[in-house]
């Protein structure tokens, strides 16, 4: 029964976005373009961080490459439900959905399944001209250990836009905590540049976000082969902000979705 729902809102998103098929061609411009960007960048001062990047075997354009494409990716488990739930109530219908007999997390995970589909394709394009234009070398990759990265770190970003989301229900427009944990994250959790760059009381402030130590471990598991166990460091972390967050996000989300219904909120926007 629940697949069957999920399905129904995938259906629902799919339909939706294929009407805009415009909106395809400009994205796989735009991350064209913003690579040439990081390439140039590359070409001016890439040499200047050269020594914070020997630890990863790279060059500043391969680091950054990887990072941001990993840092979009599972990005959108920060970003979707809030921006899900919001349109959702320009539209009219987050009402009658969380008012229908579904669980709160089928709603949740069907919400973010669709972001999740197009942001592996985003993926799919950055590693397309990684290799083909920019011949970038992927072929020491850690398959088993970047899995494990990537699940990991998409349900802790999942839990963080989970709280985020818990702000749109209640306040409508405006979510600091959002604004606060995407901006951070990817300033000194390592996205743009090495975090060793940083002074070094943000380097202990990055060590409290979990895009630190997934950026960090991605690196080393597609550049250098890394095995789980090596990076059983970065690992624990990710799994210690999944296990700590994703409950925790959870209840909160219940709790807002309660105070709304109560306040009477749910087709307000």
């Amino acid at each position: 029964m629940a697949l069957r729902k999920i399905l129904a809102l995938l259906k629902k998103d799919f339909l939706m976005e294929t009407s805009y098929r415009l909106a395809f061609v400009f994205n796989v411009f735009g991350v064209f373009t913003s690579l040439l960007m990081y390439f140039f960048i590359n070409k001016l001062f890439g040499g200047r961080i050269v020594p914070h990047l020997e630890e990863f075997g790279v060059n500043y354009f391969a680091y950054v490459l990887l990072s941001t494409a990993f840092f979009g990716y599972v990005g959108v488990g920060l970003g979707s439900f809030a921006e899900r739930i919001r349109t959702e109530q320009m539209q009219g219908t987050l009402e009658a959905l969380l008012l229908t007999p579904t669980r709160v997390t089928t709603i949740l995970f069907s919400l973010a399944l669709w972001n999740l589909l197009l942001a592996t394709l985003d993926l799919v394009i950055y590693v397309l001209f990684a290799v083909f234009v920019f011949k970038i070398d992927f072929s020491g990759i850690n398959i088993l250990s970047t899995a494990i990265i990537f699940v990991l770190t998409i349900v802790s970003f999942s839990s963080l836009g989970i709280l985020s989301a818990c702000f749109i229900m209640v306040l409508k427009r405006g979510n600091p905590f959002g604004w606060l944990v995407a901006g951070v994250e990817g300033l000194i959790g390592g996205a743009y540049f090495p975090v060793t760059v940083l002074p070094a009381w943000l380097q202990f402030v990055a060590k409290f976000f979990p895009v630190t130590y997934a950026i960090r471990a991605v690196q080393f598991a597609v550049y250098r082969g890394y095995s789980p166990l090596q990076l059983w460091r970065e690992i624990t972390a990710l799994a210690g902000f999944s296990v700590v967050l994703l409950p925790l996000s959870l209840a909160a989300f219940t709790f807002s979705l309660r105070k709304a219904r109560r306040d009477g909120t749910l087709g307000q926007y």
